[in-house]
């Protein structure tokens, strides 16, 4: 299906995808209806099928944008695997606090996916994990991490990091700098050798 183009389309496009991500966070996503984020944008109902198929591909571009973006946001640095670890965790902590209506839907909705949806949020996920993986894995090598079984690692400190955006709350005791920094210092000494 053909997307509408021009400037109202630019406009109201962005605005659906926007009320999709509230109501989806809000309510989840079975609960929510195309009448809903119809009304939430402003618009009658029939309208919303000239920006997307449906709720499926509304969905499933949120969470496939939400990891495109996150891959394509961190390069690991040219550096020693510490130095790489830490700006994994620091960008991480960073990233998802700006975007947690996103991490929640990209990790409660995936099961509201059709499996052709999930088989690429799966490999964009996998992609994510295969980089803090090699760090994992060249730290081992060169010494410095003591991680027996990189596979796990990878995922217990994903779904650590991650969860900080369950919590978290700008104002809070602790500022975003201090919370990555303590998140790290966690991190590193889970994995030192």
């Amino acid at each position: 299906m053909a997307r509408k183009q021009g400037s109202h389309a630019d406009i109201t496009g962005p605005k659906v995808r926007a009320a999709a991500l509230r109501l989806f966070a809000r309510h989840g996503f079975a609960a929510v209806s195309m009448r809903q984020i119809a009304a939430e944008v402003g618009v009658q109902a029939g309208a919303l099928y000239l920006y997307t198929p449906d709720k499926q591909a509304l969905l499933f571009e949120l969470m496939r944008d939400h990891l495109e973006e996150l891959l394509a946001d961190w390069r690991a640095p040219d550096a020693a695997p510490v130095a790489q670890l830490e700006d994994f965790v620091r960008h991480h902590i960073r990233f998802h606090l700006d975007r947690p209506e996103l991490v929640f839907i990209a990790y409660m909705e995936l099961r509201n996916l059709t499996p052709e949806n999930f088989a690429v949020i799966e490999g964009l996920r996998r992609d994510y994990e295969d980089r803090l993986e090699a760090i994992l894995r060249a730290g081992q090598q060169a010494g410095d991490f003591a991680v027996p079984d990189t596979k796990l690692a990878t995922m217990a400190l994903i779904a650590m990091l991650t969860g900080v955006t369950t919590w978290y709350r700008e104002g809070g005791r602790l500022d975003r700098a201090a919370v990555a920094g303590i998140y790290w210092d966690m991190v590193r000494k889970a994995v030192a050798a």
